[in-house]
């Protein structure tokens, strides 16, 4: 389109010029005919040679033609064909004809044009003259000789008069179309240039819109990308790493237990039956949540938190010795013994089983280390929930915290 612009305004560029062009090199053609036509009928006057005359009409013809193709287009309507016929009649090219109308009908209101129009017009009263006095040299050597030198010289000053006129005329003219040409020439020149700026300024505005555009799509589909990428690896609910996340995790933290043991939670939540059960899912689901918050509170930075599926969620503790991860197991499990869980002013208590286990072998697979941790909470569900169940090869091994409120009543 910026193309298509810019080569349209060129276009009109090199059309206006060439029309002013063609009317220069007319009026060039049309001044000396009018010269030809006054120095062959004044040979004939001294002559009587009918060849002078037919000269005189020959060159006579040339203004003739453009006055007639001039007086077409000042018709309402205009009459193309009879100006076509008048511009050739007056010795214009005929590649310029249409540009010389085109010219005329659209542009004859600008000044300079007005201005050249009305200096031509006002030669049309001089070739009637010269036509006419044509004629009555003619009709008067029909008789012979014109012998009266008064005479004579009456009507050769009469030609040198008329020659003098269109002289005038036809610089006036040619000046006012030399100077409208320049004129045309710089306004033109100036509309091309800023043109060109407008359309350098839209193509790079253009350009910027574009980058912008593609930017914001790339920038959409890496959002989508990462959305998908999240989704993927995600629980939707809590926002936790999901299963094929943490067994991506756990595969890989496997590969690099080289660089210190590796401790890893499963944990089971005890009765969330019950809730999902008298309140319904989405109490359950409110219930997952706040777990979900509370497993994390704690954690180390590099350590990873997982919702394996329904009530089950596992912890990736990263070269954390066996204690440690025992202790920070049992800080979960207190932590969700004191937790309470509150829906439709009913109250809730909240333990959970934990199964752990710690890895030092780098030949265990991933399939071992969860059928361990499992094993273990597990074990830890038989021995009567809310314990931290320790993998060893001593599998009686239990960690068992009673609840704040079953101390004090023992205590009571």
């Amino acid at each position: 389109m910026v193309v298509v612009l810019q080569a349209t305004i060129a276009g009109f560029s090199l059309e206006v010029m060439s029309s002013v062009r063609a009317y220069v090199a007319g009026e060039a053609l049309w001044s000396r005919s009018q010269k030809n036509a006054v120095y062959f009928l004044n040979l004939y006057l001294h002559s009587g040679e009918p060849s002078q005359f037919a000269q005189y009409q020959a060159s006579l013809a040339v203004p003739i033609g453009d006055e007639f193709a001039r007086w077409a287009l000042e018709r309402d309507p205009v009459d193309v064909e009879a100006a076509r016929i008048g511009f050739l009649q007056g010795g214009n090219h005929p590649d310029d004809v249409p540009g010389l109308i085109w010219l005329f009908r659209y542009f004859n209101g600008v000044s300079f044009l007005q201005e050249a129009i009305h200096e031509w017009t006002a030669t049309d009263p001089m070739l009637l003259e010269l036509s006419v006095f044509g004629e009555v040299i003619r009709s008067e050597l029909a008789k012979g000789p014109v012998r009266d030198n008064g005479r004579l010289q009456f009507l050769s000053a009469r030609l040198s008069e008329l020659n003098t006129q269109f002289t005038v005329h036809a610089k006036r003219f040619s000046a006012v179309l030399g100077e409208g040409s320049r004129a045309i020439k710089v306004t033109l020149t100036c509309i091309n240039i800023a043109t060109a700026a407008a359309l350098i300024l839209l193509l790079i505005w253009h350009t910027r819109r574009l980058v912008l555009q593609r930017q914001a799509f790339e920038d959409a589909l890496h959002a989508e990308k990462e959305r998908l990428a999240w989704q993927a690896s995600h629980d939707w609910l809590t926002g936790l790493s999901n299963r094929r996340a943490f067994e991506a995790r756990l595969q890989g933290e496997l590969d690099n237990v080289a660089a210190g043991p590796l401790g890893l939670i499963l944990l089971d939540l005890d009765q969330f039956k019950n809730v999902n059960d008298s309140c319904g899912h989405l109490a359950g689901d409110r219930l997952l949540c706040q777990v979900s918050s509370l497993l994390q509170r704690d954690r180390r930075p590099h350590d990873l938190v997982a919702r394996l599926g329904g009530d089950e969620f596992g912890l990736i503790l990263p070269q954390c010795s066996p204690s440690s991860t025992v202790d920070i197991a049992e800080r979960l499990r207190r932590s969700l013994e004191l937790f309470s869980f509150t829906w439709d002013d009913r109250c809730f208590a909240v333990t959970a089983s934990v199964g752990v286990t710690c890895i030092a072998d780098r030949d265990t697979s991933l399939e071992e280390a969860m059928r361990r941790a499992d094993a273990a909470c597990y074990r830890a569900k038989e021995k009567g929930r809310n314990r931290v169940q320790v993998d060893s090869v001593r599998p009686d091994v239990v960690l068992v915290a009673p609840r704040p409120r079953e101390a004090v009543a023992a205590q009571g």
